[in-house]
C-alpha cells in the first residue's frame, strides 16, 4: 500500500487499502466469533460442583453455586466455594494455596469456633480452591466468588503479568552489563515472536506462522526477480507488479482460517460429548494408535445390578431381571443351597423358586451378617422420592449393593437415621486403589458392640481374613489354603459370567473408638471373618462393540485396564471385541500376553515388557502405577497413546499419555485438570467420536492449506513465467494486472478456505491408519499435490493467454499495455481478461476438488447409487463453501463488463468468443486434476495390496492379524489350543 501511494499509483493503492481493510474486518469478526466459541467451550471445562437439589445430586458449574446450596465433596475434588461442613468422614484438604501449610488439614464438622478465628484454625470449614486429599464430606455454601477467603486475597492483589525477561544476576544481586543486553534482546524477540505468532498458540499454529514467514521471504525474492527481469526499471507499473507478485505468495488468510477451523471443530466436539481442554490435543487425536480404556461406566453402562450373592454356609441368592436398577421391589429373589461353581451356566435363571425376603431372612443369621456389611460398608443412598420414584446417589457399584440390601428391607438409612438409630458410625477408611478395600466401624447400640465391616477385591479381602463361616455360622472355621482355593474357585465361576465380584468380611472390634486416638488402617483390617461374595453385573454399552470394531478398522488398538477380576475383565473384553475371537490360531506366548494381571505385569522389568510379543490387551486388578508403566511401554514401541482416567491417582498416567481423557460424570477435578479432553457422558464411543473429529479437522486443515499453497504456486508461476512476454520497449507485458492479482487473492482464498475448514468427514476417514505427527500436514502426498495442481493451473493460464494473444490474435504486444488501454493493446487486454477468468475459476474449482483429496469430484460417495447426480448433492451439502464459490463466480462479471472498472482498474476488457477458451481450459483443468487423483488411487491401492501380501484381510481384524507373526515360541498344538480356549474363554464368549 505504501509503495503504491509512494509512486502515485492511486488506483492500485486504493485497491490494496480496500483489500487490507476488508481482510481486517472479516478477520476481526471471524476471530471474534471464534474466540467467543472458545470462551464458551472453556466454560464447559471449568470446575464443577456436586450440589444436592430436590433430593438429587446435580453436577453444575461452580459459578452457578449460591449460598445455601448443599455440596458433596470427595477425594480429588476442588472445593468450589467456602463451605460450612455438616458431615465429614476422614476428611482432609490441602490448603497450601490459602495458608501456606504444606500438610493436609483434617476437618471436624462438629467443632465450633469463635468469630475471630483465622482461616487456618477453622476446622469446620472447607475453603474455596483447596483440594480434597482424603475422605468425604457434605456442607452448606456460605460464600462464593470474590467473597470467599481466596477471593478476598485475589481482590487485594493487583499484580500484572510481566512481559519483560528478568536480568540474570549474580549471587550478590549485581548483574554484568551484557546481562541487561541479553534480557532486552530476549524481550524484543518475545515481542516480535508474539506479534508474528511463532511462539504463541498450538504447535500447528506456530508451524503455519513460521510457514507464512518463509513464504514472505519467498515473496520478496519473487519481487526482486520481477524487477531484475525488467532491468530494475523505475516504471511504476513494474514496481506495482513486483509488489503484487510478492503478495501472491503470501497466504493472507492462513492463520485466521486455522483458528476458525479449530474453534468450529471444538464446538462440534461438544455436540458429540467431548470437551477439549487443550487445543494441542486437537492435532494429537488424529494420530492416536492405542487407546487404554477403563471398563466400568466407559465400556459398560455403569448401571450395575447385583445378580448373585454367595454365603458359604447358606448357598447362592440370585436376583431376577429388572427394568429399573434402582428399584429394590422389582426382580424375583431366589435361593439355592448350591455354590456358584456347582451351578451351571444353563441354571442361571432357574436356580430355585422365587421367595419373599421375609422368608429368606427367617432364622438366617449368616444372611443378616452379610447384609450388615453390604449395607453399612457403603456410602450410597437409595430412597423412595416424594414423587414415587426410587432414586439413588453415589458410586454405581455401591448403589447396586445398597439396592440389593434394600431388597431385604436392610437399607442403611433404616438403621442409622431417626431419633434412636440402631447403629452409629465411628470411623471410615475409604476405598484405596492400592489396598482395594474400604472399611467402616459401626457401633450397635442395643448390645454396645463395635463392628468392623469390610468390602473389596476378593484377593485383598482374603489377605485380611483368618476365618470363615463355612458350615456352622455360630462357630467360624479357620480359613485354610484349601478353603481359600474353594472361595477363589467360586469367584472364578461368578467372574466367568461377566460379573464383577467383591468379597464381604467383618469382625467385632474391641479397640478404642474416641476421636483422640488415631486409628491405623492395618490394625482395623485384620483378623476378619469372611462372610461371602457378591456378583454385580454391569452390561456392556450397546455401542461399545461397534465402537471397538471401528477402532480396529481405523488401525487403533484398544486396551482394557480395569480393577476387576481377570475373569470378569476377560468376559467383558470378549463381548465388546477387545480380545480376538480366534485366540486358538495364535501362538501360546501371544495368548499369554493378551490378558495379564497387574501384579504380574508390574513385576516385569522394562526390558521384559519390551520383549513381550504384544502388549496386553487386558490388564486386570490394575493400579495407577500399572497405567503409567503401560503408557511408557507404548511410548517405547513408538505408539501414540490415549488414556482414560477418573481418580486422583490416575492423574500421572493422564499427564504422561499423549492424549489424557478424563471422565466428566465420574471423574475428579484433579483428573480433569490433568487431562486434555473430557468426556461428558463417560462413554467409550465418545472417544471414537473425538478421534474421528480430530482426523476430520486434520484433513480439513490439509485441504485448505493445500488449496491456498497450490493457488499461490499457480499465481507465482503464471506471473514469473509471464515475464517472458516483452513489448517493443523491452518491458514485460503482464499476463495479469496487479489489481487482478489482488482480486484473485481476496475472492478465491478466504471464504472458500473457511468452507473447506468446516467440511464433513470423508466416508473413509476411519478406514485409514492413524496420521503421523512427525510429518504433520505436509506429507509427501500434499507436497506433490501442491506442485502438480499449481503447475497445471499455471500452464493452463499461460496457455489461455498465449492462445488468445498468438493463436487467435495477431501477437501484437503493443506498447504501454501495462499502463492503459489503447486499440493497439486490445488483444493484450482480452488475453489478460481470459487469463484472469481462468485463474479465478481454477482456484474456485480447486476448492471443490479439495473436498476429497483422492476421490473423484464426481464420485465422492463410493456407495451412492446416484451415479450421475451425486456430485450435485455433494456441493450442496456444504452450503457455506457452495455460496462462497458462487459468489466468486458472480463477482467476475462486474469486473469484466462495467466500464471504467474493467479498463482503468483491472486493465482488461470484456470478452466474447474467448469464453470458449475458458470453457475448454476448465474442462482440461478437471481432466488433469481427475487424472492425477486416479493415478493416486491406483498407486495407493497397489501399495495397500503389497502390504496385505496380495490377500484381502478383513480391516476389522487387521489389528489382530498381525499377532500371527509376532510369536517367539512354537504355536500351540491344535488339541492343546482347543483345551486352552475352552478352559479360559468358553464361558466368556
Amino acid at each position: 500500500m505504501a509503495v503504491s501511494f509512494g509512486i502515485r499509483s492511486w488506483i492500485e493503492g486504493g485497491v490494496v487499502t480496500a483489500v487490507i481493510i476488508l481482510n481486517i474486518i472479516v478477520g476481526f469478526f471471524q476471530e471474534f466469533n471464534a474466540e467467543k466459541t472458545m470462551d464458551s467451550l472453556r466454560s464447559l471445562s471449568s470446575p464443577t460442583a456436586s450440589a444436592v437439589r430436590e433430593g438429587k445430586v446435580d453436577v453444575i458449574p461452580t459459578c452457578e453455586l449460591v449460598p445455601g446450596d448443599m455440596v458433596e465433596l470427595k477425594t480429588g475434588d476442588t472445593v468450589p466455594a467456602d463451605i460450612r461442613l455438616i458431615e465429614a468422614v476422614n476428611f482432609e484438604t490441602d490448603e497450601a494455596l490459602l495458608t501456606g501449610e504444606s500438610l493436609p488439614v483434617q476437618k471436624n464438622a462438629d467443632a465450633l469456633f469463635k468469630e475471630d478465628t483465622g482461616p487456618g484454625d477453622r476446622l469446620n470449614v472447607a475453603f474455596s480452591s483447596s483440594v480434597v486429599t482424603k475422605g468425604r464430606a457434605r456442607g452448606i455454601v456460605f460464600a462464593t466468588g470474590m467473597k470467599t477467603e481466596i477471593g478476598c486475597i485475589a481482590s487485594a492483589l493487583r499484580a500484572s503479568t510481566k512481559k519483560r525477561r528478568a536480568v540474570k544476576r549474580q549471587p550478590d544481586g549485581t548483574a554484568l552489563p551484557h546481562r541487561y543486553l541479553e534480557a532486552w534482546s530476549l524481550t524484543a524477540a518475545d515481542f516480535i515472536g508474539h506479534f508474528l505468532g511463532v511462539n504463541v498458540g498450538t504447535p500447528l499454529q506456530r508451524k503455519l506462522s513460521k510457514l507464512a514467514i518463509l513464504l514472505f521471504g519467498i515473496a520478496v525474492i519473487c519481487a526482486i526477480i520481477v524487477l531484475a527481469a525488467n532491468s530494475f526499471s523505475n516504471n511504476s507499473e513494474v514496481i506495482i507488479y513486483a509488489v503484487a507478485t510478492g503478495l501472491s505468495m503470501i497466504p493472507a488468510s492462513l492463520v485466521v482460517v486455522l483458528t476458525i477451523t479449530m474453534a468450529a471443530g471444538t464446538k462440534r466436539m461438544v455436540q458429540r460429548h467431548v470437551i477439549v481442554r487443550k487445543l494441542d490435543s486437537l492435532e494429537a487425536l488424529g494420530a492416536v494408535t492405542n487407546i487404554c480404556s477403563d471398563k466400568t461406566g466407559t465400556l459398560t453402562q455403569g448401571r450395575m445390578m447385583v445378580k448373585r450373592a454367595w454365603i458359604p454356609s447358606k448357598g447362592t441368592y440370585s436376583v431376577g431381571s429388572s427394568g429399573d436398577p434402582f428399584n429394590p421391589t422389582l426382580g424375583d429373589l431366589t435361593h439355592t443351597s448350591l455354590s456358584p461353581d456347582q451351578l451351571g451356566k444353563e441354571d442361571s435363571e432357574a436356580d430355585g423358586a422365587a421367595s419373599t425376603y421375609e422368608d429368606l431372612l427367617r432364622d438366617n443369621l449368616p444372611l443378616e451378617q452379610y447384609l450388615n456389611i453390604a449395607s453399612f460398608a457403603n456410602l450410597a443412598h437409595v430412597h423412595h422420592s416424594p414423587e414415587g420414584k426410587w432414586v439413588a446417589r453415589g458410586d454405581p457399584t455401591e448403589i447396586a449393593i445398597q439396592v440389593f440390601a434394600s431388597r431385604f428391607n436392610w437399607n442403611r438409612e433404616r438403621f442409622t437415621k431417626g431419633d434412636n438409630p440402631a447403629f452409629s458410625q465411628v470411623a471410615e477408611f475409604p476405598f484405596d486403589s492400592n489396598v482395594k478395600r474400604m472399611s467402616v466401624i459401626f457401633t450397635q447400640k442395643d448390645i454396645g458392640k463395635h463392628m468392623v465391616f469390610t468390602k473389596g477385591a476378593v484377593e485383598r479381602v482374603l489377605e485380611s481374613c483368618v476365618s470363615v463361616g463355612w458350615d456352622d455360622p455360630w462357630q467360624p472355621t479357620e480359613l485354610t489354603d484349601g478353603l481359600c482355593d474353594r472361595i477363589l474357585h467360586n469367584m472364578e465361576a461368578l467372574a466367568s459370567q461377566g460379573l464383577r465380584v467383591l468379597a464381604l468380611a467383618g469382625r467385632e472390634y474391641n479397640g478404642p473408638t474416641d476421636g483422640n486416638v488415631k486409628l491405623e488402617r492395618a490394625d482395623i483390617e485384620k483378623d476378619l471373618i469372611f462372610h461371602g461374595l457378591i456378583g454385580i453385573y454391569d452390561p456392556p454399552r450397546p455401542e461399545s462393540e461397534s465402537a471397538v470394531k471401528e477402532c480396529h478398522r481405523a488401525g487403533i488398538s484398544v486396551h482394557m485396564l480395569t480393577g476387576d477380576h481377570p475373569g470378569t475383565a476377560r468376559a467383558i473384553a470378549a463381548q465388546v471385541g477387545i480380545l480376538p475371537a480366534q485366540l486358538r490360531h495364535l501362538a501360546k506366548d501371544v495368548v499369554d500376553a493378551t490378558v495379564m494381571v497387574a501384579s504380574k505385569f508390574d513385576k516385569l522389568s522394562d526390558d521384559e515388557i519390551d520383549k513381550l510379543p504384544v502388549l496386553p490387551l487386558v490388564i486386570a486388578r490394575c493400579t495407577p502405577n500399572t497405567k503409567v508403566r503401560m503408557i511408557e511401554a507404548l511410548h517405547r514401541r513408538k505408539c501414540f497413546a490415549a488414556m482414560t482416567g477418573d481418580g486422583v491417582n490416575d492423574s500421572p498416567s493422564l499427564k504422561r499419555a499423549d492424549v489424557g481423557i478424563a471422565m466428566g460424570l465420574a471423574g475428579s477435578d484433579v483428573a480433569k485438570d490433568a487431562s486434555d479432553i473430557v468426556l461428558t457422558d463417560d462413554n467409550f464411543a465418545s472417544i471414537l467420536n473425538a478421534v474421528e473429529e480430530g482426523r476430520r479437522m486434520f484433513d480439513n486443515i490439509q485441504k485448505f492449506v493445500l488449496h491456498l499453497l497450490a493457488e499461490n504456486i499457480a499465481q507465482a508461476c503464471t506471473l514469473l513465467i509471464g515475464l517472458a512476454f516483452k513489448d517493443s520497449t523491452g518491458l514485460s507485458v503482464f499476463p495479469l494486472a496487479p489489481v487482478e492479482i489482488l482480486w484473485v487473492i481476496m475472492i478465491t482464498s478466504g471464504m472458500p478456505d473457511m468452507g473447506l475448514g468446516i467440511e464433513v468427514a470423508a466416508p473413509d476417514i476411519m478406514d485409514r491408519p492413524p496420521q503421523s505427527l512427525k510429518t504433520g500436514i505436509f506429507t509427501l502426498e500434499v507436497m506433490l499435490d501442491m506442485v502438480v495442481y499449481g503447475f497445471w493451473m499455471a500452464c493452463l493460464c499461460l496457455a489461455a493467454f498465449s492462445l488468445v494473444l498468438f493463436g487467435f490474435g495477431d501477437g501484437n504486444l503493443g506498447q504501454g499495455c501495462n499502463d492503459s488501454y489503447s486499440e493497439e493493446c486490445d488483444t493484450v487486454f482480452r488475453a489478460r481478461a481470459t487469463t484472469f477468468v481462468c485463474l479465478t475459476w481454477f482456484a474456485l474449482f480447486l476448492a471443490w476438488e479439495m473436498v476429497n483429496m483422492r476421490r473423484s469430484f464426481f464420485r465422492m460417495q463410493p456407495k451412492s447409487k446416484k451415479y450421475l447426480t451425486q456430485w450435485m448433492h455433494d456441493i450442496w451439502r456444504n452450503q457455506f463453501l457452495f455460496w462462497a464459490i458462487i459468489a466468486g463466480f458472480v463477482t467476475i462479471f462486474p469486473t469484466l463488463y462495467i466500464p471504467v472498472i474493467n479498463r482503468v482498474v483491472f486493465k482488461h476488457v470484456g470478452i466474447t468468443w474467448e469464453w470458449g477458451v475458458v470453457f475448454v481450459e476448465s474442462f482440461l483443468f478437471f481432466l488433469g486434476v481427475e487424472a492425477w487423483k486416479w493415478a493416486k488411487r491406483v498407486y495407493f491401492r497397489m501399495r495397500a495390496a503389497r502390504k496385505r501380501g496380495g490377500s484381502d484381510v478383513d480391516p476389522e481384524l487387521s489389528v489382530f492379524s498381525r499377532y500371527l507373526t509376532l510369536s517367539t515360541q512354537a504355536t500351540i498344538a491344535v488339541a492343546d489350543e482347543e483345551k486352552f480356549f475352552q478352559r479360559n474363554f468358553s464361558k466368556a464368549v
